[in-house]
């Protein structure tokens, strides 16, 4: 049985599809009775509430709007069931994957993810290009291949989850700080393709501001989770900065670039202690 969560915010009009959906499905695979779905009403002002409990989803309302994150873990504090499948309330995942998914879920994997695919997942060039960008920094953070960094369609234990809760992002960013936290956590996390559909209704993210949100999470993870490695990053910009301020100065003959160029190799060697020092901290605060 599950324990399915929706964060919904202004979802009127869309949010009782995606539950008639959701339920169509666990009837159809027989996991039905015993589960839930559990609409996490943040600060709507319309009738997203009214039309989640009117078609028989369990609603929890948010005073006024906390985020994303912050509405699934209440979601998931409150659910009954330990297997919880994470969705959105706008149809853009398809719920007849789910059954895949907790299989994968039963073969031992602690996190499982819908790869989302198609041409509405896509959408904008700049968009495309953002995801890239993040997406080989997590990469490099977590040193293991990942499809997509922050679908909304995810399989996973309650009793895992909750104990990062304190680490994971209240905004939309949660998703990807689950990732880290399990793949950083030698958790085994696993990857399924799905078709992402179409958008009803407007998306609540802001590109640009959530953006940089996401990268600046990022790195405050990365420096949490592996803080050598992104400190080894920055002294190997320094000396790379180092060695090419030589260059330039050797062949334009200006004094002045290898007096920068020296500096950079003195900051690079602070820096990369700063790293040994940040990898003491985190081994004695993980004890």
């Amino acid at each position: 049985m599950i324990s399915v969560i929706i964060p919904a915010y202004n979802e009127e009009g869309v949010v009782g599809k995606t539950i008639s959906e959701i339920v169509k499905v666990m009837k159809k695979n027989n996991f039905y009775d015993g589960s839930e779905i559990i609409v996490v009403d943040d600060g709507s002002t319309d009738k997203t509430s009214e039309e989640a409990l009117s078609n028989g989803a369990v609603v929890i309302s948010n005073p006024h709007n906390m985020g994303y994150g912050y509405s699934l873990k209440k979601g998931i504090m409150n659910a009954k069931n330990e297997i919880i499948v994470i969705t959105d309330a706008d149809m853009t995942y398809p719920f007849s994957s789910v059954p895949e998914l907790l299989k994968a879920k039963r073969e031992g994997y602690d996190l499982v993810v819908g790869s989302r695919t198609g041409k509405f997942y896509k959408e904008s060039f700049f968009k495309n290009i953002l995801r890239k960008i993040l997406k080989r920094i997590v990469e490099f953070v977590t040193g293991r291949s990942i499809k997509d960094i922050n679908s909304g369609l995810r399989v996973f234990d309650k009793s895992t989850v909750v104990k990062f809760f304190p680490k994971l992002c209240n905004t939309f960013s949660f998703t990807t700080s689950q990732t880290l936290a399990y793949m950083m956590n030698s958790l085994f996390v696993c990857y399924i393709d799905i078709p992402y559909r179409k958008r009803h209704g407007k998306t609540k993210v802001r590109l640009f501001k959530d953006s940089v949100r996401l990268l600046r999470y990022v790195i405050e993870s990365s420096v949490y989770y592996n803080p050598f490695k992104i400190f080894s990053l920055l002294s190997f910009l320094c000396v790379f900065l180092s060695v090419v301020g030589f260059i330039f100065s050797h062949f334009l003959n200006i004094r002045a670039g290898y007096i920068l160029g020296i500096g950079g190799l003195l900051v690079s060697i602070i820096v990369f202690s700063i790293g040994l020092l940040a990898v003491l901290l985190k081994q004695i605060m993980d004890k």
